[in-house]
Formats: C-alpha cells, structure tokens, sequence
C-alpha cells in the first residue's frame, strides 16, 4: 500500500522522478491553454501512444485507474454540451482524461521513495525557517498515491452495492469508504513505524 508504482519495468522507470514531476506541471499548463480541439486531441494521442508503447502492464493499470471515473467525465461533459456547447465538452473531456493519464504514467512509473527525495528537495528552503518538511513531503506523496486507491475502493463499493440493492447508493457507501480509508491510514501507520518513522527528519 505504500506504493502503486508496477514493478515491471519500462524505460519511464528509468527517467528522473523530477523531471518527471517537473513535466507533469509543464504538461498541464500547457494543455489548460490549448484553445483548438485538434491540439488538445494531438496532446491526447500522443500519451496514449506513450502508454502502449509502455507495454501491456501500464496500460492494463491505466484502463483500471481510468474506468472508475468515466461516469464524471459524462456528466461534466454532458452539462457543458447542453449549457454550453458540444465542442468546449469535448475539449474539457479530453484534457482531463489527458492530464490523468500523464498523471498516472508517473505514479506508476516512480517509486515512493524516489517521489519523497522530489518534494524534500522542493522543499529543502522552509527548513531555515524552522519548518519540518519531511512530513509534509509524505504527506504530499501519500495523498497522491493514495488518491487512485480511494477511486477504486469506491467503484468496487458501489458495484457490491449495486450487487444486493436496487436503491441508489449515494450517501450509503460514504461510512463503508471513511472506515476502509482510516483501515488503510492504520496499515501505514504501522508500516511507517516498523521503518523507523521519520524520526531524525
């Protein structure tokens, strides 16, 4: 659990996790200010690409981390074509499934460790002001790890809902997803203690 990064290995292992980090910033900076549709969809195909071209692992990953929200990206995309228009819908679809992808290249493709030396380095400069910042650097790493497994615990919640009821789920699956959550915090906890903690940190 303190890692979602496959231990497969594709020649993004290999690449630096700050350039890493560092392009995923660039990346969405860029593709939030791509006004044409046929840039957008270019800046698409090409992760796409990069994903297959990854191998079958990172893309099975990929389909598992993008399955779950496909019902977000028709609700967004259906309220923006209805109030809107189809186009800035389409554009909006495809620039969120773009940066999500990007995103997920780079957490399965970097190791937590290598994520936290990132973030400690970022964040080197507040330790003159008396701030710890190996904490905050977990933390940050931890959030972003842990944001896919949250998204996936809710799909597996509500198709076991789905599975025993006809009523909708909605607010009846947030209780069963808050405790596998605190379930999951202990886990780390636990794990990060029997590693020392960040103790000296």
């Amino acid at each position: 659990m303190l890692t979602l990064c496959v231990e497969t290995p594709t020649p993004l292992h290999r690449v630096p996790a700050g350039f890493k980090l560092g392009f995923m910033l660039v990346s969405a900076w860029l593709i939030y200010a791509l006004d044409s549709v046929w840039l957008v969809l270019a800046a698409f195909f090409v992760v796409l690409t990069a994903v297959n071209f990854l191998g079958p692992v990172i893309r099975r990953e990929m389909v598992r981390a993008i399955k779950p929200l496909w019902i977000m990206f028709v609700i967004f995309g259906g309220w923006i074509a209805i109030t809107v228009s189809p186009l800035p819908a389409l554009i909006l679809v495809l620039r969120l499934v773009t940066l999500l992808m990007i995103a997920n290249l780079v957490t399965l493709t970097t190791p937590l460790d290598q994520m936290i030396d990132v973030l400690m380095t970022v964040l080197r400069p507040f330790e003159k002001l008396g701030l710890k910042t190996a904490p905050i650097a977990l933390a940050i790493a931890l959030v972003i790890r842990f944001v896919p497994v949250l998204g996936e615990r809710t799909t597996t919640l509500l198709q076991a809902w789905k599975a025993r009821s006809t009523k909708r789920p909605f607010w009846r699956i947030v209780a069963p997803l808050t405790i596998s959550a605190m379930d999951d915090a202990e886990h780390v906890s636990e794990a990060l203690r029997a590693r020392g903690g960040l103790a000296g940190k």
